[in-house]
């Protein structure tokens, strides 16, 4: 397995960060093995999978880069920059192309457990992997990345949520498979033989990404490392939880739909699409929620997120027994 040490003072100093990149090579990940999690990233892919399958079949280079730097058991380590907090895709992009071409192949030669096919000895592999990435957040992140962010942003509020209640151990143990706090300062991030790195003393960054398939770690060598994790929110509209009939009789039907929703943190614009009222509805809803403090608001980046309390918790469970 590997594991990084990390000492108390860099893990007390670790964040949560969203990355527009990051969460574009995870759908390029997803779009690479035609498979999709849930059904709404079927749907996306039903959308969007035959038009990367062209593009990839009119260049045949970077379809081989992409096989080649996605490996079994490893990713290219050029194409996955680690993120920095606040960055935009133009200035993450800017690092993948970038990247010194003989750099891009000894890194295609690591995911590939081997050597380098004779098609890609060549030193344009950067550019053409920055070209193919921004194709996909252009044509197939860039359209969503509003409610994106929004899921991502609950993500991070409900991991910052929980390690108030149980600390770190409970927070990284949940962030998905080979993830695991062993103890000793030591933090698994994956199942791979690979050495232990001491990290004590660097920036330590958790990214979460909305595909539910396995993340990847990243680093700048002795400055800044990253886990990227599938979050626990998913991009689907699938069936509202049902409300409990004494919740409706006692709040109203609309009322508490919105409060059994709030069991995950989410945006007025998210219970607006989920629940079919209007903006101004909702945020009369919410008003009286929170004046019977049965939610919490909280501000995760650019949006206000609300949450059921713990009195508001007790009440839906309540309903529901």
């Amino acid at each position: 397995m590997g594991w990084w040490q990390v000492n108390a003072d860099t893990l007390a100093g670790s964040r949560f960060v969203v990355s527009p990149l990051a969460e574009t090579f995870a759908s390029l990940k997803v779009l690479h093995a035609a498979e999709g999690a849930h059904p709404g990233e079927l749907a996306w892919l039903t959308e969007h999978l035959p038009a990367y399958r062209r593009r990839l079949s009119h260049d045949p280079v970077t379809a081989l880069l992409v096989r080649s730097g996605l490996g079994r058991a490893w990713i290219a380590d050029f194409l996955t920059p680690t993120p920095a907090e606040g960055a935009s895709f133009v200035e993450e992009i800017a690092r993948v192309r970038d990247t010194a071409p003989a750099t891009a192949r000894d890194d295609l030669t690591v995911s590939l457990a081997g050597p380098l096919p004779a098609r890609l000895q060549r030193e344009d592999l950067p550019q053409r992997a920055a070209e193919l990435l921004e194709f996909v957040w252009e044509e197939t992140v860039r359209p969503y990345w509003d409610r994106r962010r929004r899921v991502l942003e609950a993500d991070v509020l409900a991991r910052t949520a929980q390690l108030g209640q149980g600390g770190w151990a409970a927070v990284l143990d949940a962030l998905g498979p080979g993830m695991r706090w062993l103890g000793g300062d030591r933090l698994q991030v994956n199942l791979h033989a690979n050495p232990p790195r001491e990290i004590s003393g660097a920036e330590l960054l958790f990214v979460p990404v909305t595909p539910q398939h396995h993340g990847w770690v990243s680093w700048d060598e002795g400055e800044r490392y990253a886990v990227v994790y599938p979050c626990a929110g998913v991009l689907t509209d699938g069936p509202v939880a049902s409300v409990p009939a004494g919740l409706g009789t006692l709040l109203g039907d609309a009322r508490a739909r919105i409060l059994v929703l709030l069991d995950s943190p989410m945006s007025t614009t998210q219970l607006v699409a989920l629940t079919g009222q209007g903006l101004g509805s909702v945020g009369r809803h919410l008003r009286v929620l929170l004046d019977a403090r049965l939610v919490r608001r909280r501000r995760a980046g650019r949006s206000v997120l609300y949450y059921r309390s713990a009195a508001g918790e007790v009440l839906v469970t309540a309903q529901r027994g």
